[in-house]
């Protein structure tokens, strides 16, 4: 069976083009707002909370109908109208080199987005390649559970601690030792990160 390759891609900076302006495209959109991506909507109607997006200049809106110009220099493409032969036209028009997911054709797709659960840099991806969007999402509801938001700021710690440790500590065994330690449950739920951290660090270093 062929599966599919996990990827986490940097759009910082990409151009996004969505056609559509319905629920289907209103969840795309929020789904690249904080990656940096340059979104752009087309679509003659779009839902009020993109309307929402757009005056406060985060996706940029063309209102009319789509043609093959407008995929010009974007390398994400999203199909997202109720309409199959527009739906299929962007399919048409994307190029070689350009990815496209279309709503109503997963198997027409080049890619297709998951469920995710977002806690900060935590980024945990949810995919069923298709045969059933309601199962992924019960999944990742329960990884919501499981991960809840107090992940964030261990996420932060995380990060800040593994940088200082890479950066100061020169023996190996060391280091990995203090790599080990952090990702615990004693960390994850100390109110007291920064200052256990460093109790640590000056025993070990």
């Amino acid at each position: 069976m062929k599966v599919s390759y996990p990827i986490m891609m940097n759009l910082e900076g990409k151009k996004a083009v969505i056609v559509g302006g319905g629920k289907v495209a209103e969840r795309k959109i929020f789904g690249l707002l904080n990656t940096g991506a340059e979104i752009s909507v087309i679509s003659p109607e779009v839902t009020e909370e993109i309307q929402i997006l757009v005056t406060e200049g985060k996706v940029s809106w063309y209102c009319r109908a789509f043609s093959e110009e407008d995929l010009a220099e974007t390398p994400l493409v999203f199909a997202a109208t109720n309409d199959r032969e527009i739906n299929q036209l962007v399919k048409a028009a994307a190029g070689p080199h350009q990815l496209i997911t279309i709503a109503d054709d997963p198997d027409g797709s080049d890619f297709h987005v998951p469920a995710v659960v977002r806690r900060g840099r935590l980024n945990i991806a949810v995919s069923s390649g298709g045969a059933s969007p309601i199962l992924a999402s019960r999944i990742r509801s329960g990884l919501e559970q499981q991960f809840d938001e107090s992940y964030e700021s261990y996420l932060e710690f995380l990060f800040t601690v593994r940088q200082r440790i890479l950066e100061e500590v020169k023996d190996p065994s060391v280091k990995r030792k203090l790599l080990t330690a952090i990702v615990s449950q004693e960390f994850l739920k100390s109110n007291n990160r920064e200052e256990d951290f460093q109790k640590l660090y000056n025993e070990l270093v």
